[in-house]
C-alpha cells in the first residue's frame, strides 16, 4: 500500500498506524486501543450458516488484552458447523490483526476483528469455510505461479413504506436516482461504513428491481467491489451484508439478499468477477488486447464444474427460482462476450486502444494509459444464499484445473455462444448445452459426481463436501420448481421461509 492509499484509506486505524492492514501486529493493535480508550474487542467469524458471528471482550486489564490477542479464545464448534461432533467440539478462534476496524453500530468504543478457527492440535481447521478458501488459493498459487483475485457485486432489496410520492417505473430501475429511488442515501451511508472496514468498492448503484406491493416499496441496490486476492473478497463480502443489514435495522428498513423475492420481479444474485495475475499483472488479456488462452482455459475449467458450483453458490430452494430464462439469470452451461444470457460473461474492457478520457474533455491532453487490469470474466449463477468461502474456492479449484487441463480450451470452444441464448430463434443451439441444476438436491447430486476435483490436493475435506451434499438434499426440493411454478401463494411462502438467508 503506497503513501497515497494509506492517507486516502477510509479505515481509521489505518489513518492511526500510517500502515497498510497486512503489516498489523500485535502491538499494532494494543496501542491503537490503548491510544483511543477502545472500551471492547469483538471477534467475528462465519458460522455454517454463512452469518457472521460475534464474541465480546471487555478490556479492563492489559495482560488479558495481550492474552487474547495472543491465545485467541476457545468456541463450541458443533454450534457452529453441522459437521463438527458435540463430543469433540472445541475450536480455537484468532484474531487476524489485519481485519482489524471500529464497530460503526457498537454503543461503545470497540475494535473488531475476522477470526479464523484451529483445531485442538492447533492446525487450522481443515473444514472451516475460510481455510478452505486459502488452501484453493495456495493451491493456485503453487500449480500455476499466479494469483486468483475476485470481486463481487452485493445485489439486494432495500424495502421501506410507500409514500406514493416519485413513484419509480416498474422493474426499470436500473441505475435510477432520486428522487424515483428512495435509498440511494442508505446505500451511500452502507458504501462509507464498509469502507471503513476496509472494503474495497468500485461503485454502487440503484438495481432493475423496482416494484410496489403491500403498501411498500421493493428496492433493488447493488454495491460492486475491486478485485483483491480472493481470501480479502470473501472477508469484505461478508462483513458488507453484515454491515447493510445492521443500518438497515437502525433505519427501520428492511433488508433481504434472498434470491427470489416474488413471480416476475428480478432476483438478486451476487455475480463474482476473477481476474488471475502475475508479478502484479493481469493476465486476462494478451498481447494483442484479445482475450488470452490463460482466461479461455480457466473458463473452460468453470464449463467443466460449473453444474456443482452451484452448490456453493445456490444454498436455498428460492436460489433455482431465480436460474430461469429471461431474468438477466443463466439456465445453461455457456459463456459469451458482453451477454447477459451466459453463465460466464466478459464484461466489455477498455481494449479500444483509445484514450476515452481525452475524448470526453478535450482540453485534457492526450495519454497512453494501460487499461489493461480492468479485463475480468464473471459467474452469474450464485446468489446471496451462498456460503461465500465455499463458492470463491470451488470457483478458485474450477480455474486451476482448467488451466491444468489440457482440453480446457476445446471445451471453451464448444461452450461460447455469441447471441441471446433463450431467443427463440436459437433454441436448436440451446438444446446442445447442458443446464443448471433446477434444485438443491440436483445440485448436491452434481457435487456428488464432481466431489474428486474439489477434494484434490486437499482443497475441500470430506467432511465439508459430506456436509454440503447433506445440507442440500435435507430440503427435498427435488421436483420443488416444477410443482409449484404457477402457484404464486406457495412461492411467496417458500421466499419468506428464506427471505433472511446467507
Amino acid at each position: 500500500m503506497t503513501e497515497d492509499q494509506i492517507r486516502l484509506n477510509a479505515n481509521p486505524i489505518v489513518a492511526a498506524l500510517q500502515k497498510s492492514p497486512d503489516k498489523f501486529t500485535k502491538q499494532d493493535i494494543i496501542q491503537y486501543i490503548v491510544d483511543h480508550e477502545v472500551k471492547m474487542v469483538n471477534f467475528m467469524y462465519p458460522g455454517g450458516d454463512g452469518r457472521l458471528k460475534t464474541l465480546n471482550f471487555v478490556i479492563t486489564d492489559m495482560q488479558y488484552l495481550d492474552t487474547i490477542l495472543t491465545c485467541g479464545e476457545r468456541v463450541d464448534g458443533s454450534s457452529l458447523f453441522s459437521f463438527i461432533e458435540a463430543g469433540s467440539s472445541d475450536l480455537y478462534v484468532l484474531p487476524r490483526f489485519s481485519t482489524a476496524f471500529i464497530d460503526p453500530f457498537a454503543t461503545l468504543p470497540t475494535l473488531s476483528m475476522l477470526c479464523s478457527f484451529f483445531d485442538k492440535d492447533g492446525q487450522p481447521l481443515a473444514s472451516s469455510p475460510e481455510q478452505t478458501l486459502r488452501k484453493a488459493c495456495q493451491l493456485f498459487r503453487e500449480r500455476t505461479g499466479m494469483e486468483f483475485e475476485a470481486m463481487g457485486e452485493l445485489e439486494y432489496y432495500v424495502i421501506s413504506q410507500d409514500d406514493n410520492a416519485y413513484p419509480a417505473t416498474d422493474q426499470r430501475g436500473y441505475h435510477e436516482s432520486a428522487p424515483y429511488t428512495k435509498t440511494g442515501d442508505f446505500r451511500q451511508v452502507c458504501m462509507h461504513y464498509i469502507a471503513q472496514a476496509g472494503g474495497q468498492i468500485k461503485y454502487g448503484h440503484s438495481e432493475v428491481g423496482n416494484f410496489r406491493q403491500d403498501g411498500k416499496v421493493y428496492e433493488q441496490n447493488e454495491i460492486e467491489f475491486l478485485p483483491v486476492p480472493a481470501e480479502r473478497a470473501a472477508d469484505q463480502l461478508m462483513l458488507a451484508k453484515w454491515i447493510i443489514r445492521n443500518l438497515a435495522y437502525e433505519n427501520g428498513l428492511e433488508v433481504t439478499f434472498a434470491p427470489k423475492i416474488t413471480t416476475g420481479k428480478a432476483g438478486s444474485g451476487l455475480h463474482i468477477h476473477m481476474r488471475i495475475t502475475k508479478d502484479g499483472r493481469n493476465q486476462m488479456l494478451n498481447a494483442g488486447g484479445q482475450l488470452s488462452d490463460i482466461a479461455r482455459k480457466a473458463i473452460g475449467g468453470m464449463m467443466q464444474l460449473a453444474e456443482s458450483i452451484t452448490a456453493f453458490g445456490n444454498k436455498n430452494p428460492t436460489s433455482y427460482f431465480r436460474l430461469v430464462p429471461h431474468q438477466e439469470a443463466p439456465t445453461n452451461v455457456c459463456w459469451g462476450d458482453r451477454n447477459r444470457s451466459v453463465l460466464v460473461r466478459v464484461p466489455l474492457g477498455w481494449t479500444a486502444g483509445v484514450d476515452l478520457c481525452h475524448q470526453a474533455n478535450p482540453q485534457q491532453p492526450a495519454a497512453d494509459v494501460d487499461t489493461t487490469g480492468k479485463q475480468t470474466v464473471e459467474m452469474r449463477s450464485p446468489d446471496g444464499s451462498a456460503d461465500l468461502y465455499q463458492l470463491l474456492a470451488g470457483l478458485c479449484v474450477a480455474c486451476r484445473q482448467g488451466i491444468e487441463g489440457s482440453d480446457s480450451l476445446d471445451v471453451a470452444q464448444k461452450t461460447y455462444v455469441n447471441v441471446n441464448i433463450h431467443d427463440q430463434s436459437h433454441a436448436d443451439q440451446l438444446a446442445q448445452l447442458a443446464q443448471l441444476p433446477d434444485s438443491c438436491a440436483a445440485s448436491a447430486d452434481c457435487l456428488e459426481r464432481q466431489r474428486a476435483c474439489y477434494e484434490e490436493g486437499g482443497v475441500f475435506s470430506r467432511a465439508m463436501i459430506d456436509g454440503i451434499i447433506r445440507q442440500l438434499r435435507h430440503f427435498g426440493d427435488r421436483t420443488l420448481r416444477r410443482d409449484i411454478s404457477n402457484d404464486e401463494a406457495a412461492i411467496r411462502q417458500l421466499v419468506d421461509t428464506y427471505f433472511h438467508c446467507g
